[in-house]
């Protein structure tokens, strides 16, 4: 080596050891930010695309930034080439040192796949080339005709989900039953989970209409009655907003994988409308300040005194998700235990039946002592969790409505509080052996977000409503729920406003008004308090077999001093009466 070319030499392993430097800071920045820094390996993308027709395209010039991988040398290098290992010091600098000494490169070879190049090699010549800032390199080009679009500018990330959606595609046909069609995920390992989907659907499908289906009837049924009724649902929910680097396919997965934690958790049945809502209540959940505060007062104000729900609240999540036709789709009830009071029950099947809804029945275990474990696989096989589980699915099975039972361990009023936010309505057994109401079943009437139908007495058909009207916000939600109840159901109604001191006949003429608009005919009877005789002898003299009304009209601490209404109602009232928020 003559001094000229040992001076190049080392000038270029000068250059080569700025590059490692380089590389290592890239490396560091990349473990930071989470954003990979890595070459793709050609195998990773060229084995997920299957009888891609291969061109030999010749000799061209590339732009150097759309290489994006390499066939073996991708662990050598960071994503702009920069070189890694210090073993390649003296090829790189062999390389580096032929560019100064003007005896130039023979072209590299490459795979092309979309718009992107994979080294087959030359990757040194590469690395150098990048260095020297040199925009393009001559090339052999072989390129792989797959149906996909890759691009310079994609991630490594981004590259590969474009290549298993393309795969995925492959497999299913989907482009070509539904052009319109865009699963594309950044979940890129998933698309596992939709094929999976897809089968069961088939097989689903096939029993119920008794007949075979092919693979390609299989994919469009799915997407058009699974994935675009849910994607539906996410678009008019606005959820992607909270979410602006995911896909609709990606949310699609993320309910899909919501839905099914909450079922292993509740151990109930779960639908889409449900999932959505919970992933809405979490996106749009109130700041840290705020959920500090709230623990802050749950810990430190009394049950009693704590205020619930707004009132509509509830109304509007439910409209939101389009149950128009379905206000009652999931049912909460409540499961005895040491005894045979199967009323709540019974008339849990009577509304589920009435509006093919789902039943999710719920037995709570509060004294644990004793029992070897508190898991609701041990609950169910305790004596009284093997009776009881007998006889809700024997109940629910003869009145054919789907549904489930869940043991739990904890607190009555908590849990069954917590396990409504799952549910439309919550049915539970009123007990009017004392003559006044007990602080928890007030607590749960407080606290409960979903109205609530009490079953003080005996089941009832739920034919011929009352309403409770008194113009108030509770009301109006009360109001809402008997329109649909007549219209739905086809139940007689009736609506009576009791003047008071705060209530005039002005809020007869408001209910009348309301159901007008929605073409449903009642009965409208105004009387003079006191409040509770007034109503129940309404209910008496109407032959009334379930009664609607708003929940506590005073905030709690105006409640415990004044009492209310409902309390007399539900103590004395002999038929199931309905709560609403």
């Amino acid at each position: 080596m003559s001094e000229a070319e040992r001076l190049t030499y080392e000038t270029a392993v000068q250059d080569f050891r700025r590059a490692r430097k380089q590389a290592a800071m890239a490396q560091l920045v990349a473990r930071f930010t989470g954003r990979s820094d890595e070459l793709l390996a050609y195998h990773e993308v060229s084995n997920h695309i299957k009888s891609a027709p291969i061109v030999e395209a010749g000799v061209q010039e590339i732009p150097l930034k759309a290489i994006v991988g390499s066939v073996g040398r991708y662990k050598d290098f960071t994503r702009e080439f920069l070189p890694k290992k210090d073993s390649n010091e003296e090829r790189w600098a062999r390389v580096r040192a032929s560019v100064s000494e003007m005896r130039g490169w023979p072209p590299i070879e490459v795979y092309q796949i979309g718009e992107v190049y994979f080294v087959k090699d030359g990757n040194h010549r590469v690395s150098v080339a990048r260095q020297l800032g040199v925009d393009t390199i001559t090339a052999y080009v072989t390129r792989l005709d797959a149906n996909i679009t890759l691009q310079a500018d994609d991630d490594p990330d981004e590259i590969i989900c474009k290549v298993r959606y393309a795969e995925f595609l492959e497999e299913t046909g989907l482009d070509q039953l539904r052009p319109d069609a865009d699963l594309l995920m950044t979940f890129c390992g998933h698309y596992r989970v939709l094929l999976d989907q897809i089968e069961a659907y088939r097989q689903r499908a096939g029993q119920e209409h008794q007949a075979a289906l092919t693979w390609a009837e299989a994919v469009a049924g799915w997407y058009d009655q699974v994935y675009l009724p849910t994607i539906e649902l996410v678009q008019e929910q606005g959820i992607l907003r909270h979410f602006p680097q995911r896909t609709e396919a990606d949310m699609y997965f993320l309910l899909w994988e919501r839905r099914e934690e909450l079922e292993q958790a509740l151990g109930w049945h779960i639908d889409t409308e449900t999932a959505v809502s919970d992933l809405v209540d979490e996106t749009e959940a109130p700041s840290l300040v705020r959920r500090i505060g709230r623990r802050l007062r749950k810990a430190l104000v009394p049950a009693e005194l704590r205020d619930g729900p707004q009132p509509g609240w509830w109304r509007k999540q439910r409209l939101s998700l389009r149950r128009h036709d379905q206000l009652f789709a999931n049912i909460l009830v409540g499961i005895p235990g040491e005894n045979d009071d199967w009323r709540a029950l019974e008339q849990a099947l009577i509304v589920a039946q009435k509006e093919d809804g789902r039943l999710h029945g719920l037995h709570v275990v509060e004294d644990t002592s004793g029992l070897p474990g508190t898991d609701m696989a041990t609950l169910e096989q305790t004596p009284t969790g093997q009776r009881i589980c007998a006889m809700f699915q024997k109940r629910r099975a003869e009145a054919d409505v789907p549904g489930e039972l869940a043991l739990v361990a904890g607190e009555l009023v908590d849990t069954f509080v917590r396990r409504a936010a799952w549910n439309d309505l919550v049915v539970v057994k009123r007990s009017q052996d004392d003559a006044h109401l007990t602080e928890r079943f007030k607590q749960f009437v407080q606290h409960c977000s979903r109205p609530i139908l009490a079953v003080p007495g005996s089941v009832s058909p739920l034919d011929r409503a009352l309403l409770a009207y008194d113009g108030s916000a509770k009301a109006d939600e009360a109001l809402f729920v008997a329109t649909y109840i007549a219209a739905r159901w086809q139940a007689a109604l009736t609506v009576v406003t009791v003047e008071t001191d705060y209530t005039s006949s002005e809020a007869l003429d408001k209910a009348r008004d309301y159901l007008t608009r929605y073409d449903v005919t009642a009965e409208y009877v105004l009387r003079q308090k006191p409040i509770a005789e007034a109503v129940m002898e309404t209910a008496v003299s109407h032959q009334s077999n379930l009664l609607i009304m708003g929940g506590f009209g005073f905030r709690p601490v105006l409640h415990l001093m004044l009492g209310s209404t409902v309390d007399h109602v539900l103590t004395h009232f002999k038929q199931p009466i309905l709560i609403c928020r």
